[in-house]
């Protein structure tokens, strides 16, 4: 039967802005981003989902060769829904996706997305600017295994589950062979962190489905970033990914930084030492803002078309 959930979680779901998206590696860690769901579901056929660019084609590549995911929605800001709700809420299930949507699909997508995002810019240099943007996106549909929704934001209290029940916390992992330490700059992104209203980390769970919790940064040093976690989060040693991230009306301003790396907790304390690195910050213009994301999308449109990465996805 499909999974279902509640009318206050379909608010959640159909109201936030944006979620956080986490995705499995290889190596059994996660990659987790932001992304736009602009309220797609399915109740009746418990689904849900958001729309991506095949410019911005990584996360595509991940589900192609991983389709079990999670969305996180954590936050009620610039959203269409109850912003008083309090409900931290995670959709774990398999993804899918059609590389080539049709008009149909793409129509659907830009009435959808226009509640959430705002009117689409149009004219000659508009609708050709925007081409890889507008209309070379994605609709990615995940099919929900469980639905677990939390009191409040921070992901603490006694969650309400529906679908397959919660496994046991995730054994550790084995350390990499490079060693757990920091390869990059902990004390900067934990400095870049803590200054971005949602931090976001995402692990790999028992049953091989991603795990996305809120956490809270403190200090950082060489060591590593220092987190406080909620109380759920395994013991132990992890490969895992963190997103911070802050974004305003219609997505207009975002920043976004991200990290994969390694996670150990232990009753005292839990550590993020991070191995690899990106981010961006947006401009707070729309007009500048459609300009760039125009432009990045075209470059990656292009990229992944001359190395193959297009033909590979279907």
């Amino acid at each position: 039967m499909p999974v279902s959930w509640s009318d206050s979680v379909d608010d959640v779901i159909g109201g936030d802005l944006t979620c956080a998206l986490a995705c499995l590696t290889p190596a059994g860690g996660a990659v987790v981003t932001s992304v736009a769901p602009i309220g797609l579901r399915d109740r009746e056929r418990g689904t849900v989902g958001f729309t991506t660019s095949l410019g911005f084609g990584r996360k595509l590549e991940r589900i192609r060769d991983d389709p079990r995911v999670a969305l996180a929605y954590h936050a009620r800001e610039h959203g269409v829904g109850d912003r008083t709700n309090p409900r931290f809420v995670l959709a774990q299930g398999e993804a899918r996706f059609d590389p080539h949507p049709d008009r149909a699909t793409l129509d659907e997508i830009a009435r959808q997305s226009s509640r959430y995002l705002g009117e689409p810019r149009r004219g000659r240099f508009w609708d050709r600017w925007l081409h890889a943007y507008y209309e070379d996106r994605v609709l990615v549909t995940v099919t929900v295994t469980r639905v677990v929704a939390w009191p409040d934001l921070r992901a603490a209290g006694t969650p309400v589950v529906t679908g397959a029940p919660l496994p046991e916390g995730a054994a550790p992992q084995t350390p990499p062979k490079n060693g757990t330490a920091p390869r990059v700059d902990a004390a900067r992104t934990g400095r870049r962190a803590a200054r971005l209203p949602h931090v976001l980390l995402a692990y790999r769970g028992q049953d091989r489905y991603p795990a996305v919790v809120p956490v809270e940064v403190g200090s950082a040093d060489v060591e590593g970033v220092h987190l406080r976690v909620p109380d759920f989060v395994p013991p132990g040693g992890r490969r895992a990914g963190l997103l911070a991230h802050s974004y305003r009306s219609q997505l207009v301003g975002l920043e976004s930084r991200q990290n994969t790396g390694w996670l150990e907790v232990t009753d005292a304390d839990a550590v993020y030492a991070p191995h690899t690195e990106s981010g961006f910050r947006a401009p707070p213009q729309k007009t500048v803002l459609l300009l760039a994301n125009g432009f990045l999308a075209r470059r990656g449109l292009a990229q992944a078309r001359k190395q193959g990465r297009i033909q590979a996805l279907g």
